[in-house]
């Protein structure tokens, strides 16, 4: 009599059933998490490529903001030169009218040896001495004043630089350190010397003295 045991069969086909759903259960389950770390590590790297594409386009902004404030300063401190030249030109104006003790022709030789980007602060006389002090934006501005001043008769050369020294201001006077844009003005102090007894110019020969016979004189 032969005997079939069913039911070891059916436990052995149960069993590898099983084996192979929680393999296919491993198997899904794994392909969910890697394709989880997937779609995680591509928005990761998509959202770091838009932050970064954010941050070049607000430091280009800021850039081009910053060139603009750059040359508003550049053109406010333009301004506020040719301003403070204008109201020391003023002053200086008013100063000389109120200067009785120096001479008519003395002051004429300053006003017009003074150039562009550059303006007088004091003015004295003392005998002959003339002490000259004032502001320049620029040392050619100097130079050339001391030129226009040597080409006058009326000061004996040369034409001496007492002291010239540079220092940064803001247009609103303050020094450079306490902020705001700042203008590199060269403070100086000229002195020259009148001459003792200026030469004028011959006065006119009258008719007859100076060539030949004088119009309708006697033959």
């Amino acid at each position: 009599m032969i005997r079939i045991n069913l039911l070891g069969n059916d436990r052995a086909t149960a069993r590898k059933a099983f084996a192979f759903d929680s393999g296919k259960q491993v198997a899904v389950i794994c392909g969910v998490l890697g394709l989880t770390a997937a779609l995680g590590i591509g928005y990761w790297h998509w959202s770091l490529t838009k932050q970064a594409s954010d941050l070049d386009q607000e430091i280009e902004v800021a850039n081009a903001e910053q060139a603009r404030v750059r040359t508003l300063l550049a053109e406010l401190k333009t301004y506020e030169t040719r301003r403070a030249t204008l109201q020391q030109r003023v002053q200086l104006i008013e100063q000389l009218r109120s200067g009785q003790s120096i001479p008519v022709q003395l002051l004429d030789v300053i006003s017009k040896s003074v150039p562009d980007m550059l303006w007088l602060t004091d003015l004295e006389q003392k005998g002959n001495d003339v002490t000259m002090a004032g502001n320049s934006t620029t040392l050619i501005s100097l130079s050339d004043f001391v030129g226009n001043l040597g080409m006058s008769p009326l000061l004996q050369k040369p034409i001496e630089i007492v002291n010239s020294t540079v220092q940064s201001v803001t247009p609103t006077g303050q020094t450079a350190t306490q902020g705001g844009p700042s203008v590199d003005l060269i403070k100086f102090t000229v002195k020259a010397s009148l001459v003792p007894n200026p030469k004028a110019p011959p006065p006119p020969a009258a008719p007859g003295r100076a060539g030949g016979p004088a119009p309708g004189g006697a033959r």
